[in-house]
This record gives structure tokens, sequence and C-alpha cells, in this order.
């Protein structure tokens, strides 16, 4: 489905190529283009809230809050055309995925009042934060001795807190009409994940990797080195910046410390400093790292957040603009093919959730959640778009691969794209088919399969507005 004025024109030229119908096509178009309200000023108001767990509250996995490093924020934005009202919303969270990912879009749309297909919200990644899934804390309290999960008093909290956050935004609307556009570099952050060793064996180069000196030595290998940042703007006035960069937001986990991590620490660091709004998210980053310059060490860390703020304040640096055009919203929906036969993975699910000898860790991740998944299979995963002129932003789910970022950026080689990834993240990891013959963590932790490639990429292409059409 696509919210667009390309869509109707499309139509419309369907049936002034038939004979007889040139004349009342053309009519309708002038009158369909004509209507009032089918577009407006563009506005804009930001948002932001703390969404930090509560003492007691499990953060990843089971780790339950024992210190807040920083806050947790939510921050996005409201974004008006006249007609409708979008949402971009931006979480200091692990993963949402299910019907949690739903039920915070359905909150967001009724604080606004708009559609929840107008709403995208996107985790950022770090694992000093929660992962939410009440579909798989419903399978956890079934289960024997079960691991602690988030409470439902705890999100619904997190949702009533967020919706209000958003309310109080459409009461701030400000017009804006210049959207532009900055890259840079960001060195020394980011590092593959899946790289080779001195025998050609494929290893994971996680995120602390830099404690073996070996992984700290190996190549950086592929990346998307650039720091993208949209910056929506009245004038001379810049209003809020959206930043994109794609590795895994991570310096440390699971010891009962909340944090946004360097991510975080470098999106605030920049917004002391200017006077926009400072959003920030990650891209699609599965196979991405910051594995090669951390140990995991709070040094590291800071270093890390000094590198990166660095490069977001280039972005802004090199920004230039132009007339910010009208807004278009694009969506679609697709299943993803289940890792293996559903009779095998739900079987296999089962038996990790109720094996109490098991880790904690592996029952919630390899039973709740992948059986979470299994059993929303009757509803399709939703994905969105916004486009302002040569400007697009693409919202996935999921832990995509980098591929699928490159993807779309040589989908319209011409224009500016941004991608975000960390959605609706029922899927975990989405690999291509070839990393899953390879083998390898991220297939091993994935909820798909084989032909989820193809799928994705073409997905990505109509948020684009182009032909599904594409060779995965």
């Amino acid at each position: 489905m696509v919210h667009d004025l390309d869509a109707q024109f499309r139509c419309f030229a369907r049936r002034v190529a038939r004979p007889g119908l040139r004349l009342a096509a053309a009519a309708a178009l002038l009158v369909l283009f004509a209507l009032p309200g089918t577009a407006g000023p563009l506005r804009v108001a930001t948002f932001r809230c703390d969404v930090t767990p509560w003492p007691g509250e499990a953060l990843v996995w089971t780790a339950k809050l024992v210190k807040v490093e920083e806050p947790l924020l939510a921050k996005g934005i409201v974004l008006e055309d006249g007609t409708n009202r979008y949402i971009l919303c931006a979480l200091d969270w692990c993963l949402m995925g299910n019907d949690t990912e739903l039920s915070f879009r359905k909150a967001l749309a009724a604080a606004a009042g708009t559609d929840p297909a107008r709403v995208a919200v996107q985790c950022l990644h770090q694992h000093a934060a929660p992962y939410a899934d009440e579909g798989a804390g419903r399978l956890l309290d079934a289960a024997p001795n079960p691991p602690p999960h988030l409470s439902t008093r705890f999100l619904d909290a997190m949702r009533a807190q967020l919706a209000g956050a958003v309310q109080g935004a459409t009461a701030r609307l400000e017009p804006f009409d210049q959207v532009g556009v900055g890259q840079a570099k960001a060195e020394r952050v980011a590092s593959a994940r899946r790289i080779r060793d001195e025998r050609g064996q494929m290893v994971t180069r996680f995120s602390s990797a830099a404690k073996n000196p070996k992984m700290a030595q190996a190549p950086e290998g592929p990346i998307d080195p650039w720091v993208k940042t949209i910056t929506l703007a009245r004038g001379d006035k810049p209003l809020v910046r959206l930043h994109y960069y794609a590795t895994h937001p991570q310096t440390f986990c699971c010891d009962g410390r909340a944090s946004s991590d360097f991510v975080g620490l470098a999106r605030e660091a920049v917004e002391r400093a200017d006077p926009a709004f400072e959003i920030y998210f990650t891209g699609c980053a599965g196979d991405v790292t910051a594995g090669k310059y951390s140990d995991g060490s709070p040094r590291a860390q800071a270093e890390l957040a000094q590198r990166l703020a660095s490069a977001m304040r280039a972005a802004i640096a090199a920004t230039r603009f132009e007339p910010a055009g009208a807004a278009l919203w694009r969506t679609d929906s697709f299943t993803l093919p289940l890792r293996a036969a559903r009779a095998e993975v739900t079987a296999q699910s089962r038996g990790w959730l109720d094996a109490t000898n098991q880790v904690d860790s592996a029952r919630v991740y390899k039973g709740a959640m992948r059986l979470s998944y299994v059993e929303r299979l009757g509803r399709p995963i939703e994905v969105s778009s916004l486009q302002l002129g040569r400007v697009h932003i693409l919202n996935l789910p999921g832990e995509p691969m980098l591929v699928f970022q490159q993807f779309a950026q040589q989908a319209k080689p011409g224009d500016f794209i941004a991608v975000a990834g960390y959605g609706d993240c029922g899927p975990a990891y989405i690999c291509t088919d070839q990393a899953i013959a390879e083998g390898g963590y991220e297939p091993g932790a994935s909820n798909v399969g084989p032909g989820s490639e193809a799928v994705l990429k073409s997905a990505i292409r109509k948020l684009l507005g182009l032909s599904a059409t594409a060779k995965p």
C-alpha cells in the first residue's frame, strides 16, 4: 500500500491509456490535484521521553536493572503535511518485536490522531537496555521456573508515557520549508562482524572483541562509513536533525547497568552544542560491530562516542539545503520464510523454553522469542518510508545485514537514502541467502531463513517508489 500522489497518478495514467477515457481521466486528474486539503504546509514537532526501566525490571535477555549509567530515551518527530501525520521514533532499547511493536505504534498513532501504518518505532539496539516482546513474556510465564522478563505494568506505563509525549508534540507543531542533507565518515567506529581467520574459517568479532589482539588487528572489513544527517529547517533555523549510521551500538552487555552506550552519549553531546534537536537511528547493522575498536572498557566507550560525535558534527557542517517539497509516506507488508519447517521450529523452541537446565538467556532467545514469532505468522511485517523531495528515510524490521542498506542506496543512486533497522524485531536477524549458506552467528540466531533476502529487497524497492522487481 502506498500513501502518496504517485500511486494515484499511476492509476489515472492507466485509465488515460484506454481509448475513450482520455478526456474523462484528464479531467478527473485535474480535480484530484485541485482538491483542497490534499497537501498543506509541512509542520514538525519533536518529542522526548525517558523510557528507562524501573529497578528490578529485565534488560536484554534476563539481567535485572541495578544501576542507571544514563537515562534511556525515546526521541522522535511528529510530521504533518496538512492531511496526515507521520511519526518517526528512535528508542534506546535493544529490541521490540511482534505484538509489542504493534501496540506501541497503535498507542503513538492514537495520541497523534493518525493511523498505526504511519508510525515507525525503531530501536537503537544498545545491549544495556530492554528487549520487549509480550508474547514471549506470556510464553515464559507458562513455562516451568520462568526466567525474568519486562512486566506488563512497566510496558503499559511506557506506552502511556510515550503517547503523552507525542500528544504534547502535536500542540507544538511548527512549519518547516527546508530539508538539508549532509554526510561524513566516522573514523574507527564500525567494523565487520563476520570475518575470516588465518585458516579462512568464518569467525564472529563481537562487540568487545578488541580484548583479543588478533581481533583488533584484523581488517576493518566491509562497512558503510558514512553518518548520514537529515535536517528539517524553517529558513535558516534548523529544527531537528536525524542521524543514521550502521553499527551495533554496544560496548558492554548484561550486567544490570542501563546505558544508551556510545551512540546515546554522542547524540546528547552533539545536542548540547547545537540549536537543533538531535535524533539518532541505527542502520542495517546486523553484521557490523564496534568490536575492532572496543575492548568493553569505559575508555573505549568514551573514545567511540567522541569519534561518532565528531562525524555527526562534520555531517552537520556539510549539510546543504533545498526546498522540502511534498511529504510522501509509503508502506508495504510481507511475511518472511521461517528458518525451517514450522513444526520443526516449534518443537525446537518449545524444547529450549521448557529446559530448565539451560541458561536463562537461551530459554528466552531461542525459546520464547522464537516461538513468539512463529505464533504471530498470521500477521505480516509492516515497513514504511518517508520521502521529502530526493530524500528518503526507510524504516526496516529486524536486524538486517548491511547489504540491505547498500541495496537501498544503490537502487536510487541520485537520491539521499537513510536507512533505519530494528523496527519490528520479531524476525531477529535478516540475512542474505549467501550468509545463511555460510553459517555463523547471525543465521544461527535468526528466526527466518532462505528467501528472506529477496522479499526484503522487493519491499525496499517499493518503499523507494520503484518497481518491486529486483535480483536478490
